[in-house]
């Protein structure tokens, strides 16, 4: 039987095109791979466009109400501890409405909402296996030592290992 062996992109409608591209772009750093014809105000935009096109479609023409429920959450992954820390630092700086800062037992993750009001995640994997679900606050302004130290006592004390 085939299987799926991997994600390509999820496109999202948007209300507010340019407001939407500058977050995107500008705050969390994707680069725009291709932009469609003037008329239709649509943007393919990748966190890796060496090795993969596209992994977001933007696109206008969002017709649902503000508080109707879409989809759950997008995840991005960001390779170190120091990446997850400088959006932290970014987030705030921007105004982004940061919703938690928690553990995984397998990631250090920050939870936010985009300009409108889609749930996003940063996070950066431990390359630890832990059984999920699970979530509990940590400290992101400790030193990556000590992070990752209270990423391994939180998983220690959960019971779960």
């Amino acid at each position: 039987m085939p299987k799926v062996s991997s994600l390509g992109h999820i496109g999202l409608h948007v209300n507010d095109f340019p407001k939407m591209l500058d977050f995107y772009t500008r705050v969390l750093g994707f680069t725009v791979t291709d932009t469609f014809p003037p008329e239709r105000e649509a943007v393919f935009l990748s966190a890796q466009p060496e090795t993969e096109h596209h992994e977001l479609l933007l696109t206008s023409g969002r017709t649902a109400p503000e508080d109707a429920k879409l989809i759950q959450q997008l995840s991005m992954h960001v390779d170190s501890l120091a990446d997850l820390k400088a959006f932290h630092k970014v987030f705030q700086e921007e105004g982004v409405k940061e919703e938690s800062i928690i553990t995984h037992g397998n990631t250090a993750s920050i939870y936010f909402r985009d300009p409108e009001n889609n749930y996003l995640e940063v996070y950066y994997t431990t390359h630890t296996n832990f059984p999920q679900p699970f979530g509990k606050p940590i400290d992101i302004t400790l030193d990556d030592d000590a992070l990752l130290q209270q990423i391994e006592d939180i998983r220690q004390a959960s019971g779960k290992l």
